[in-house]
């Protein structure tokens, strides 16, 4: 009785192509599982040779960046006697809750946006590779300058992100924001 019933498993693999070792083809295969195990259909997507660099700007430096900004709020965190589990300081509980709680939030804003402009730099890499590690690279500098900017107590808090240089993420986001949608409007016509 359930035996026409088909299930459907989508996998991903990737593999290098043997002819062109810098050549990587990510492969999304939907098999269709029936009594014959019959295969289904295949979507390759062909990464340009210099998609590498994207895999280091969206995969590496993300991590690198966060490795330091998360430094940066451990040594606060012992500059200012901020003990664990706090993940921010309470005013008037700490004698330094601001200076504080200016570090977390510059490591805060990081981690709140690496994973959507990690994917769009990922997808805007198909169409422009070397683009996108550059504003990787613009993004993950300015990340650092915003959380320097933001810690400086001498700055007005509502201005002190962007005082030190950090606006140069924001190049960043909008490089990888604008391949992403060139990729996908691309992928829309080609059809």
């Amino acid at each position: 009785r359930h035996s026409n019933l088909r299930y459907s498993k989508i996998f991903f693999y990737c593999y290098v192509n043997s002819l062109d070792t810098s050549l990587f083809q990510f492969c999304i295969c939907h098999q269709y599982f029936s009594r014959s195990n019959s295969f289904g259909t295949m979507l390759t997507i062909t990464v340009p040779p210099s998609y590498g660099y994207v895999i280091i700007g969206a995969g590496i430096l993300p991590v690198v960046t966060s490795l330091y900004l998360g430094s940066q709020v451990m040594a606060a965190r012992n500059k200012f006697n901020v003990e664990y589990p706090n993940c921010y300081a309470v005013p008037k509980y700490h004698d330094h809750a601001d200076e504080f709680n200016r570090v977390q939030r510059g490591h805060q804003n990081y981690l709140e946006n690496i994973g959507g402009y990690t994917i769009m730099t990922l997808i805007g890499g198909l169409k422009h590779p070397i683009s996108c590690a550059v504003g990787s690279v613009l993004y993950c500098v300015g990340s650092a300058l915003y959380l320097k900017g933001y810690a400086d107590t001498s700055l007005d808090v509502k201005m002190a992100r962007y005082k030190k240089g950090a606006g140069i993420k924001w190049i960043g986001f909008f490089v990888s924001f604008y391949s992403t949608c060139a990729y996908a409007y691309s992928c829309i016509t080609a059809a």
